[in-house]
């Protein structure tokens, strides 16, 4: 149920409703990143957004099966949902902006070498990597950490439960906005899709700038 994941959240967050016309469907973060960044490039209000699919729409409550029997495009006019404001990622990367939905992971390897994730969304793919996170606080859950392997081989068995973390060796923070220095430069991943290499990354957030619509039934 929306609003009840966690001690974050609150009961009530989310409406329900009849989804608008004109609303766009997204079965994935990365398609749903897309139609926000298009809209922002080209100085558009961002449409609302019909989620069907990726680790947005499972932190929002929508469960695995329900994800996998409505991750194709849905006729959405006059069907009724629950809309939720979520925020957006706005990721200053080497000096070219973008922006995400669900997480933004600076990385080289999953096994070595620093990892820097900034979270929207709880879930990539069937890690709770942030399970404390919250789509419409306003705020990014930062993890920055550079462990051994050791470090890694028990968080990546905590992974999926979301029992990494609190750890003394990932540093977590909750953002607003913020900077990193990436020495030495790092693969950029916005929505799971590769980006760029950077050295420079700057985060902010822009709260409730996103209507997600969950579809009520089929």
């Amino acid at each position: 149920m929306i609003g009840e994941r966690g001690p974050d959240w609150g009961v009530d967050w989310g409406e329900v409703g009849e989804i608008p016309a004109g609303a766009r469907t997204a079965a994935s973060d990365a398609a749903a990143g897309e139609i926000v960044a298009e809209s922002r490039r080209a100085n558009r209000a961002i449409p609302p957004v019909v989620l069907t699919g990726g680790d947005l729409a499972r932190t929002l409550g929508v469960e695995t099966g329900q994800l996998a029997e409505t991750s194709r495009p849905v006729t959405t006019q006059g069907t009724a949902g629950v809309r939720v404001a979520v925020d957006v990622g706005a990721a200053l990367v080497d000096g070219r902006l973008h922006w995400f939905v669900a997480h933004l992971v600076a990385r080289r390897s999953w096994w070595r070498g620093r990892l820097l994730v900034a979270a929207n969304a709880s879930f990539i793919g069937r890690w709770n990597a942030a399970p404390r996170s919250h789509p419409g606080d306003g705020r990014l859950d930062v993890f920055d950490a550079d462990p051994p392997l050791t470090v890694r081989l028990a968080a990546r068995r905590r992974l999926p439960s979301g029992t990494h973390v609190p750890h003394p060796r990932i540093t977590q923070r909750r953002v607003a906005a913020s900077q990193y220095d990436l020495d030495p430069d790092l693969d950029i991943y916005l929505d799971g899709v590769r980006l760029d290499r950077a050295r420079t990354l700057s985060l902010r957030v822009e709260a409730g700038a996103l209507d997600v619509w969950i579809p009520s039934g089929p």
